[in-house]
Order: structure tokens, then sequence, then C-alpha cells
């Protein structure tokens, strides 16, 4: 018999879902049909709530993002400078690896998601690169500093996802100091 849902109970068990099996396996191996079970209801009815599954995905990676965004706004509680950056930077590489394969549908999805508006974690990390400049920086240079610092913490992050670099604590401290 399949469950009754209020109209956002189903979608958010459905995200709840599809984040747990992220947790269990890489976004090829997640299913509607399985999702649906998992919850309790036809597989048709997950196509009230999401028209396919790559707008399911999406809205997994949105999830993906803020949880992200949570993570690195706590690594950088009481922090300020360039300590308050680079414990953004560590929190970003930490939760690639604590989370592969959300992390990788997040950012193949990316483009799709700026493209629904500016996100959490750039927008925070466009504002950190500001306010670590000195008084009288040239302007664009907050965002070649955003740049440069996305990009060592993302290859950092792929690097060691990718078996390229130990998935190691010290080595992230080292690296993203501040």
């Amino acid at each position: 018999m399949e469950k009754r849902y209020h109209h956002g109970d189903l979608r958010t068990a459905l995200v709840e879902v599809g984040l747990r099996l992220l947790a269990e396996r890489a976004v090829e191996g997640v299913s509607l049909r399985e999702m649906a079970r998992d919850v309790g209801v036809s597989a048709t009815s997950v196509y009230r709530h999401f028209p396919d599954k790559a707008a399911l995905m999406r809205a997994l990676a949105l999830e993906g993002l803020d949880r992200l965004a949570i993570a690195q706004q706590d690594a950088a509680r009481g922090k300020n400078g360039t300590a308050s950056f680079a414990a953004t930077g560590r929190a970003y590489v930490r939760f690639a690896l604590a989370n592969p394969a959300l992390f990788r549908l997040i950012f193949t999805s990316s483009a799709q998601l700026q493209a629904t508006g500016e996100i959490e974690a750039l927008r925070m990390l466009r504002a950190n690169a500001a306010a670590g400049l000195p008084s009288g920086a040239e302007a664009g240079q907050a965002e070649t500093n955003a740049l440069r610092s996305w990009s060592l913490v993302h290859g950092l992050a792929m690097l060691m996802l990718d078996g390229q670099l130990p998935a190691d604590d010290q080595l992230i401290e080292t690296l993203i100091s501040g």
C-alpha cells in the first residue's frame, strides 16, 4: 500500500532518501524507482514532484550546496580575516571527502544551479575574498583571490577524491593555512 504524504513532505522524503543513497554509492547508482520504494510510494508519484531524474538530481545538488555552506559557516564562526577564509577552505575539502558522490553531483550540476541564482557557497567565497583584501586593493582583486582560493580547495578535494593525494587532514591543514 502506498504511503500518503502532504505535498512538500514527499519531496523532502525523496531528497533525504537521495542524500542517503548518495552517501552509499555514486550518482549513477541512484534510481528513482529505488527512491520511491524506500519512501513507500509508486515510481509514478515521484514525477508529481520532479519531472525527471535530472530535476531530482538538481534538488539533491542544491541541498548539497546548502549543507556545504552550513559546514563552511560553522568552520568560520568565531574567526576573522584570513583565518576565517582558510577555515572555509578546509571545510570545503573536508565536506568533499565526507560526501564524495554528493560533492561530484554538485559540481557536475553547478552551471545549471548558477543559472537559478547566486549560490550561497560562491557568495561566501567572494565575500571572504573581499574581506581579506588590504584597503586600497585593485578593483577585481577580490574576484581573482576568490578564483585562486576556489581553485586550490577544489583541486585539492578532487585530487584527494581521485586518490592522487592521500585524504590526509594534516595535508589539508598544511596546504590551506590561515
